[in-house]
């Protein structure tokens, strides 16, 4: 005797057998060309449009929404093509959420533009979608100064390099005797090499009273076969190097300008401005004018007290992370966002893995930078670092360096901490604590005894 057949499973359930816990929404698939809009079926017919993405047809498309009675809204980040529809549906005073594609993209049965907004739509409608992070309004105009100003120096960059490959090939061997082309003696060399300069000798009267290399071994480095292809490429490099290097400051001054128009309407702290927490020498490229001063007005606190963090990368920070940590409900969710928190997988009781999430947060990129530094300072969270470094590997001690930091960075912001480093030495004490107590725990359970070897003791209590 057959059996009965089986029910057909269906692929995905409707919206209409889950709550709707968000009617008034709709679904947006960026692209290129063209936009494709889903709204709820009983709000219009038909309830998929698509509409060209020129500035008339955004607005129109606003205006659609809206008429729909289309309260919020979720896209995909695509590119950069989401932040013009991003920033006039805001205008219009919708809620848009803009969605993580790796959070979506997994999806079986999506292959066209109209099904991927209308599934937007519906994860939206029953709560299924998580906006990603984007800072106030008023930061973004100084995070996107900062973001040109880091392009600006990868383009230095690598005319600094192009400028080592035409040395290289005319065997002038700057590299080997000045440790940085682009420095005073470097750039006066390089300037007079342009002008048509040949004599080595003459070449090294530019050698500035700091630079380690004797005079000879500069000249004997400056003796090259100077070839006209080669030269040509070195002057039009130097030329870019020093066009960008004025694009920098025009770029300084304009995220001075945005700091000074964030911190006018900011009442001044109650707090004044504590000292630097250390000496430090200006970087060549970092910005000139004071960070300090503003930056401890807009947030209420002095996040260069922080070890590894200087003014610079503070600004940085603020940029990408404004300066309202209740985005974040704890400091989990903010080490979590950073991708700096372990990814743990569980399942059947049993861990499976703990790696960090692969990510692209700049901010975490940051951190990182500032944790990398760390690793020759005679500071608490130095010593914290070559710890661990030491059992488990730079990089991972990297990450969790870094993300000390964000916790530091978090409460600061959030509860207004001032950091006050202990230094190595308390840190290592306070570890040999920790490791003294562990040993009495284990020695106890084994039914042994501690013996101090400096004193001869038996240790009968925890050694603080």
């Amino acid at each position: 005797m057959a059996s009965p057949p089986s029910p057909r499973v269906p692929s995905r359930q409707s919206v209409s057998t889950l709550e709707r816990i968000c009617p008034d929404a709709a679904g947006i698939d960026c692209g290129a060309s063209a936009h494709f809009v889903a709204v709820p079926p009983d709000r219009a017919t038909p309830a998929v449009r698509s509409f060209r993405t020129f500035t008339a047809d955004l607005r129109a498309l606003a205006d659609w929404l809206v008429a729909c009675r289309v309260t919020t809204v979720a896209m995909e980040a695509t590119g950069v093509y989401w932040i013009p529809l991003f920033e006039i549906l805001e205008a219009h005073g919708l809620t848009v959420l803009l969605v993580n594609a790796r959070h979506v993209k997994h999806v079986a049965g999506r292959k066209t533009d109209v099904t991927d907004c209308e599934w937007l739509r519906d994860l939206l409608m029953v709560g299924l979608l998580r906006g990603s992070f984007r800072p106030a309004e008023a930061i973004i105009p100084l995070r996107a100064y900062l973001r040109h100003r880091t392009t600006l120096l990868e383009s230095a960059s690598t005319y600094v390099h192009r400028m080592q490959k035409a040395l290289a090939q005319m065997n002038v061997q700057l590299t080997q005797v000045v440790s940085d082309i682009t420095g005073q003696t470097g750039l006066r060399i390089l300037r007079d090499i342009v002008a048509g300069q040949r004599d080595p000798q003459h070449l090294a009267q530019h050698r500035d009273r700091r630079c380690h290399a004797s005079p000879a071994d500069l000249a004997a480095a400056l003796t090259g076969n100077y070839r006209p292809e080669h030269l040509f490429v070195l002057q039009q490099n130097l030329a870019l190097f020093d066009t960008v290097h004025t694009q920098l400051r025009a770029c300084d001054t304009a995220i001075a300008a945005q700091l000074a128009q964030l911190t006018a309407p900011v009442a001044p702290p109650a707090h004044p401005l504590p000292a630097a927490s250390r000496r430090r020498k200006p970087r060549p490229n970092e910005p000139t004018f004071n960070i300090r001063a503003p930056l401890h007005q807009l947030t209420g606190v002095d996040l260069s007290q922080i070890e590894g963090i200087g003014p610079y990368t503070a600004l940085r920070l603020i940029g990408e992370i404004g300066t309202d940590m209740r985005r974040w409900p704890t400091v989990k969710h903010f080490t979590a966002w950073l991708t700096l928190a372990p990814n743990t997988r569980i399942s059947g009781g049993r861990r499976l893995s703990s790696r960090t999430q692969p990510s692209a947060n700049r901010a975490a990129a940051i951190l990182r930078l500032a944790a990398m530094s760390l690793g020759r300072t005679q500071t608490a969270l130095g010593a914290f670092y070559r710890r661990l470094a030491l059992r488990i590997g730079k990089a991972k001690a990297i990450t969790a360096t870094a993300r000390k930091l964000a916790i530091l960075v978090y409460r600061s912001l959030a509860d207004g901490l001032i950091y006050q480093d202990p230094g190595a030495t308390a840190y290592t004490a306070r570890q040999r604590t920790h490791a003294v107590r562990r040993l009495r725990r284990q020695a106890s359970t084994l039914g042994l005894g501690l013996i101090n070897l400096a004193t001869g003791e038996i240790m009968d209590e925890v050694v603080s």
